[in-house]
């Protein structure tokens, strides 16, 4: 089993900050890209932002200069730093990882719960 558990969501004014995190748990044995993707109301689902083991990261253009992703191999955690939140960037926030779960095993695609992200005034 692997469980995903973010948190860190909530509603914050426009221009303000907020902290996402996702801690992977359960039988792992090698996580590679972690992602965090984000879903608003009647939108697709879009990835945000996502970062690989080797610590190259990729940002959806409307978050560039404002979202820093980053990830501690060691607690098996990814973070997503929002910065200048706009009312646009409100939406449900879930994390994926892809996950070996054992050294002979396959990667699966693992999603968290999702969070919510508000940002109202």
């Amino acid at each position: 089993q692997v469980q995903l558990v973010e948190s860190g969501g909530g509603l914050v004014q426009p221009g303000g900050s907020l902290r996402l995190s996702c801690a992977a748990s359960g039988s792992i044995f090698n996580i590679y890209t972690m992602a965090w993707y984000r879903q608003a109301p009647g939108k697709q689902r879009e990835l945000v932002a996502q970062v690989t083991s080797t610590g190259s990261t990729n940002y959806a253009d409307s978050v560039k200069g404002r979202f820093i992703i980053s990830r501690d191999s060691g607690k098996n955690t990814v973070y997503l730093q929002m910065n200048g939140l706009k009312p646009e960037d409100t939406a449900v926030y879930y994390c994926k990882s892809r996950i070996q779960r054992t050294a002979v095993g396959f990667e699966n695609d693992y999603w968290g719960q999702g969070t919510q992200v508000t940002v109202s005034s």
